[in-house]
């Protein structure tokens, strides 16, 4: 059986995915903070592991995913101060990234946004950049980690229904590029079982193509 570990296992896709994963037969851990949230994930399916990702150090980290064989970082700060939004959004992605090869856990999905990288464009004094600076970082780091990356960019993110359809390198990546939450956790389920998807950034949106299709490598 597949096992695999969710890292902000309480947010809305990470809800999605575990419910997902686990009807596909998969086993999974949602590392949550709260344990209050304990419920609300342990009604997808999954099994909750309370421990504080921002606080915790690589080893800790490691523990929690060792016998794993895939780990999905689907936490954030969620636009609080800068300084906490580096904190989670940067230096705890990586500490996790070193988590996993420190684990032995191969595979790797980072949930990003459309957009992401170093000429984000977002302006110094815009409450995004913040959060746009972190993830430019932890997806460069994990680019040049050892493990079997994927990073997906969906728009923004709204609660339309997850139909399956996705356009992949979107040319228009303007704020109203809107991605189902649903969706993401589709499109990672999917990575998660194809192994050729590893080495690639996959920036989407909803759109018309079933994800067979879209999540086809481009010629």
């Amino acid at each position: 059986m597949t096992r695999i570990a969710i890292i902000g296992g309480h947010g809305k896709v990470a809800l999605e995915l575990s419910g997902i994963l686990t009807k596909d037969g998969a086993e999974v851990t949602s590392i949550i903070r709260n344990p209050d949230h304990r419920d609300d994930v342990a009604a997808t399916g999954a099994t909750p592991a309370v421990l504080d990702v921002e606080r915790s150090t690589t080893a800790e980290l490691a523990a929690a995913l060792t016998g794993h064989d895939a780990v999905v970082w689907s936490a954030g700060a969620g636009g609080g101060s800068p300084e906490r939004t580096y904190a989670v959004d940067r230096d705890a992605a990586i500490r996790s990234m070193d988590a996993a090869a420190e684990a032995g856990v191969p595979r790797y999905v980072m949930v990003s946004y459309l957009g992401a990288g170093p000429d984000h464009g977002v302006p110094a004094d815009n409450s995004f950049h913040a959060y746009a600076e972190a993830k430019a970082a932890a997806d460069a780091y994990l680019r040049g980690t050892g493990l079997a990356w994927t990073i997906l960019g969906p728009g923004s993110l709204t609660d339309g229904p997850g139909n399956g359809l996705i356009d992949v390198a979107p040319a228009d990546t303007s704020a109203g590029t809107g991605t189902a939450r649903a969706n993401v956790a589709l499109v990672a389920a999917a990575v998660l079982g194809l192994p050729q998807t590893a080495g690639r950034t996959i920036e989407f949106r909803d759109g018309t193509l079933p994800l067979a299709a879209a999540l086809e490598p481009a010629t």
